[in-house]
């Protein structure tokens, strides 16, 4: 690993760091030379990242002395387990990813690197209580998805998110799950098996170190990497407020297909799903609607 990898690595370790922080520091120190010592008062928070607690944080005369040793052995002990840290300055970083707003610095990964140059890919999520008409609607369609090489991207959520991986897998096909969190605290805990399974045989991501436990603010801040990952969003079942309509959201900001699946107007989970469908999404009821769009859009 090179010295300027190595540093920003060491940077993204830092304790409430943000997109934003890490972009000035590049654009006045573009080697990260002065990077042995930040004034706190630069460690401010976007929309990323949770609200500094004045009560916790240092005041704004201080200097923060980072431990570059202590994040050393972190990431030393990361290749011991085989996670493996692609940084957006790196030719492995997915080319659809870059061209999102605030693309992550860095993605932690572990498992199968192959499937990030992977086409076409599909986004699939959806909600975390999924009826049986949910559940009828990916055995349905994935088998041909899945014969067409469609890579399934996901979230691995309770839900159709956990759903969508498990079937892509049944059916003989390839997925990247994007977490929330980092490795070492997999949520929620129902799924970690499968998390487990795929960093094995499929490919598990996320923009936080390792031993960065899941918080609420960092579930909408990893959608805009499973879309942006994506040639297009498919929403399986979704309530008119949820996180699969801001994935839907940063889909549609970032010019890529987004897909749903109408349901009943009588059930509260369909209706975020039709509501995109009145916006504009296209309706699928076959795989081949999604796979025609994809062909035309490849």
């Amino acid at each position: 690993m090179d010295d300027f990898k190595e540093k920003l690595i060491t940077l993204l370790h830092y304790p409430n760091i943000s997109w934003n922080t890490v972009y000035q520091m590049l654009k006045k120190d573009p080697t990260l030379q002065s990077l042995h010592r930040i004034h706190s008062q630069t460690l401010q928070q976007t929309n990323l990242f949770p609200p500094i607690n004045s009560r916790n944080s240092s005041t704004n005369s201080s200097i923060i002395t980072l431990h570059p040793d202590i994040i050393h052995e972190q990431i030393r002990q990361y290749e011991t387990n085989d996670i493996v840290v692609i940084t957006i300055f790196d030719e492995r970083y997915p080319r659809y990813l870059k061209e999102i707003y605030q693309p992550p610095w860095a993605l932690f990964a572990k498992g199968d690197l192959s499937l990030l140059e992977k086409e076409p890919k599909l986004a699939v999520v959806g909600s975390r209580q999924a009826t049986q008409y949910g559940k009828n609607a990916i055995r349905l369609l994935f088998p041909e998805l899945i014969d067409n090489g469609v890579l399934i991207v996901s979230g691995l959520a309770k839900g159709i998110d956990a759903l969508a991986h498990e079937y892509a897998i049944k059916n003989g096909g390839k997925t990247i799950a994007v977490i929330a969190g980092g490795f070492y605290h997999i949520y929620p805990k129902e799924n970690l098996n499968l998390a487990l399974k795929m960093m094995k045989s499929q490919l598990v991501l996320s923009e936080y170190p390792p031993d960065t436990k899941p918080l609420r603010w960092h579930f909408p801040s990893r959608n805009r990497i499973i879309s942006g990952l994506s040639n297009g969003t498919f929403i399986i079942e979704a309530k008119r407020k949820s996180g699969s309509l801001i994935t839907a959201n940063f889909a549609v900001n970032e010019g890529r297909e987004v897909f749903s699946l109408p349901g009943s107007i009588f059930n509260p989970y369909s209706i975020g799903a039709n509501d995109l469908i009145q916006q504009g999404a296209k309706l699928v009821t076959s795989a081949e609607d999604i796979l025609n769009e994809l062909r035309l859009n490849s």
